[in-house]
């Protein structure tokens, strides 16, 4: 049964060449992030625990890879995700979206007060990404 299954199996130097390829295409050309509104200082103002694994999430997707707890935001708009943060401090998102060839924008950051995002949160992530869709069309 081995030896029926040998030729189907990658060898070691053929894992070693796929992984090679994969990784630097993740590392080679991360996307920058660029911040919309008062994204950046809404981020800056996550205790530091939050903003530290926040950072280490956007650059996860900077390299091409999903963050660790996301979900899809399809009501704020197209392509849009929302990293999902737990600390002893409470519930923290960063909605971004990535889709676009420039760069990975983040739309909103915020602590979540109750189990159902917020209206006006909601609100203000698809303001933004409308802005930006108008401003990336021209």
């Amino acid at each position: 049964m081995w030896n029926e299954l040998a030729p189907t199996i990658p060898s070691v130097v053929q894992v070693g060449v796929l992984y090679k390829i994969l990784y630097d295409r993740h590392m080679a050309d991360p996307k920058p992030v660029e911040f919309c509104g008062s994204a950046l200082d809404d981020l800056r103002a996550f205790p530091t625990e939050v903003k530290r694994e926040a950072g280490h999430q956007l650059d996860q997707v900077q390299r091409g890879l999903d963050a660790d707890d996301w979900k899809p935001m399809p009501t704020v708009g197209l392509g849009v995700r929302e990293i999902r943060i737990r600390d002893a401090a409470g519930a923290f998102r960063v909605i971004y979206v990535a889709k676009f060839t420039d760069a990975i924008y983040v739309l909103h950051c915020f602590q979540k007060k109750t189990s159902k995002t917020s209206r006006p949160d909601l609100d203000l992530a698809t303001q933004r990404y409308r802005e930006l869709v108008k401003e990336l069309e021209r």
